[in-house]
């Protein structure tokens, strides 16, 4: 069995033998390592096919000079990740929290994707009611958000995981994933609220209002 890990590692505790996986694919920027930087776990017995033959590198499955300073830093930020995982876990966990009540408090008819559902603490995934996210997001420029995967960048069909989900797709249109960091802070928190409220409020559908007799 296959699990793809890139958000989970450095996030929360990923173990392969509790997971009982074959294998476990890390992409290394999601937890501060260089971008272009990845790994696999194989489970020892799994057989692969190699993705290029004709040399020896990488046990005869992917030939080619291995980025030696790349693996280096992916070995680091991982070190880096386990000795901060619980306290840093938890204070992401404390902010997301914070920026979901924020921000319900001030724009009505928010929702919370899949509100019972195990998240990652620095992830937030919710729907702004009424509106293409997307034009929510280009009155708030100093916000970098996602509105879904990179690889479906720029795409504004409603997210197919969502309408899996149940999500309505006139609501699945209004869905973006707030992603905290390490640096992130309250007063961080504090801001993207307001900037968020005010795009919102510039675009959000009025009720029409009724013409005198």
């Amino acid at each position: 069995m296959y699990t793809d890990a890139a958000q989970a590692v450095g996030k929360i505790p990923v173990n392969v033998k509790k997971l009982a996986v074959d294998l476990l694919s890390i992409a290394g920027h999601k937890l501060y390592a260089p971008i272009g930087i990845g790994a696999l776990y194989v489970r020892r017995g799994t057989a692969l096919a190699p993705v290029i033959r004709g040399a020896g590198q990488e046990y005869g499955l992917r030939p080619g000079t291995e980025n030696v300073p790349y693996i280096v830093g992916l070995g680091v930020a991982c070190e880096l990740a386990g000795a901060k995982l619980a306290v840093e876990s938890g204070r992401q966990q404390e902010l997301r929290d914070q920026l979901w009540g924020l921000l319900y408090e001030n724009i009505a008819g928010l929702k919370l994707v899949w509100t019972n559902a195990a998240r990652l603490p620095n992830t937030l995934n919710l729907c702004f009611p009424g509106v293409r996210v997307n034009a929510v997001l280009a009155g708030a420029p100093e916000v970098a958000a996602s509105t879904g995967s990179a690889c479906h960048a720029g795409d504004e069909k409603a997210s197919a995981v969502l309408l899996a989900m149940g999500i309505p797709p006139a609501i699945a249109l209004g869905a973006v994933r707030l992603s905290l960091g390490r640096s992130t802070t309250r007063s961080d928190i504090v801001a993207v609220t307001a900037i968020l409220h005010r795009a919102y409020e510039r675009i959000k559908p009025r009720p029409s209002q009724s013409r005198r007799s």
